[in-house]
């Protein structure tokens, strides 16, 4: 078992400001594996797939009371028949007991939670193995990571067989997103997801994308909502204020993993020319895992000068990221313009170095060169 430190720190954060802290993440990114290096002398764990504990929790006053451990795990939570009643109860009757409760999507994506337990928890969302996970995991090559991706299983293979990414696209429709939507038709929700993936990093187009996949458009948008409510996408929105000619609208779409991502675009082996696009995606799910409170959005104007990540921190401070595979392709033209409209605010240049951090100078602005690691917090 590979220890994930940075994550055991963040349940136990979440502990100390509510009872109940909500783990939640795609399938088979690592949340039962975490919920368990807890510790069993601490954790009484509850597998709610299994029926048994259907009839343990029937009565959740009497289940806490005979608890003898100071936490209690109950993974895939919502397989339970109102487990929503169950944390309420916990949290309210119990507050010195830790709860962590696991589940794939949002609370409010399944109808058993009709209380969405509000001031009783905590969101931790568990992304795939990140950039400083690397060393955890026995010092996994960087190219690995961004062609295998960052769930475990296939971070850990020696070789990346297609057979795992098609059985986890089945196994995610029939267990997330069929039992939690209700949608019948595999087919054509893979077909959307896939599409997605293709086409992750670029701008979305509702429209574009019912005439490639051939469905409507409002079939799409109730797609969409539900691979974002399962954390399967992320939507990066536009930031925009002030400036002139600026995107308002148009989000970019970014699958979930670099090894589905580089799978659906047919990438094997990866070239030199897909690490750059691969890379945007890691420096992603460092900001998400870091970066918990903060909004992620994108700056572009209409000629087509972008910005890859723009955090909001203040009302007038915000802080530009720039991902590159190598610093020397950098071209600063979008960041003056962008730097014109929004003067306040710290400049990245992410790139995967080994070099210490170091400050370039490019005109007037001033620019951190850098790892992940070294975006401040």
């Amino acid at each position: 078992m590979f220890e994930r430190p940075f994550w055991i720190n963040r349940i136990e954060e979440a502990w100390r400001q509510v009872p109940i802290a909500w783990l939640c993440g795609v399938r088979r990114c690592g949340k039962t594996t975490l919920a368990e290096s807890l510790g069993a002398d601490r954790v009484l764990y509850v597998n709610c797939d299994l029926p048994k504990f259907e009839d343990m929790v029937r009565d959740p006053q009497a289940f806490y009371q005979s608890c003898t451990k100071p936490v209690v795990v109950f993974d895939e939570i919502h397989q339970l028949s109102d487990p929503s009643r169950l944390l309420k109860i916990g949290a309210d009757v119990f507050p010195k007991l830790k709860i962590l409760a696991t589940g794939s999507s949002t609370l409010a994506a399944s109808k058993k939670f009709r209380d969405t337990l509000t001031g009783r928890k905590r969101v931790v969302h568990l992304v795939p193995v990140t950039w400083g996970e690397l060393p955890g995991f026995g010092n996994v090559p960087l190219t690995k990571r961004l062609f295998h991706g960052g769930l475990p299983a296939a971070l850990l293979a020696d070789t990346k067989p297609p057979a795992f990414y098609r059985e986890w696209m089945d196994s995610f429709f029939a267990r997330d997103i069929h039992r939690l939507f209700e949608f019948r038709d595999m087919n054509r929700f893979n077909a959307v997801f896939e599409y997605l993936l293709r086409q992750s990093g670029g701008q979305f187009e509702v429209t574009k994308t019912a005439a490639a996949v051939g469905i409507t458009r409002p079939t799409v948008e109730s797609h969409l909502r539900a691979l974002e409510t399962t954390h399967a996408v992320t939507i990066v929105r536009p930031f925009h204020g002030s400036g002139q000619n600026e995107i308002v609208k148009q989000p970019k779409i970014y699958g979930f993993d670099t090894g589905f991502v580089s799978h659906a675009r047919g990438w094997d082996p990866l070239r030199q020319e897909d690490l750059g696009a691969l890379w945007e995606h890691l420096v992603l799910e460092h900001l998400q895992a870091h970066f918990p409170d903060i909004t992620i959005r994108y700056w572009r104007d209409k000629t087509g000068r972008e910005v890859d990540f723009v955090l909001a921190r203040r009302r007038d401070e915000v802080d530009t990221i720039e991902c590159k595979w190598a610093p020397r392709s950098f071209d600063s033209t979008a960041l003056r313009v962008f730097r014109g409209y929004y003067p306040k605010g710290n400049n990245y240049l992410v790139c995967p170095s080994s070099l210490p951090p170091y400050l370039k100078q490019v005109g007037k602005l001033e620019i951190k060169v850098c790892d992940p690691a070294g975006i401040a917090t």
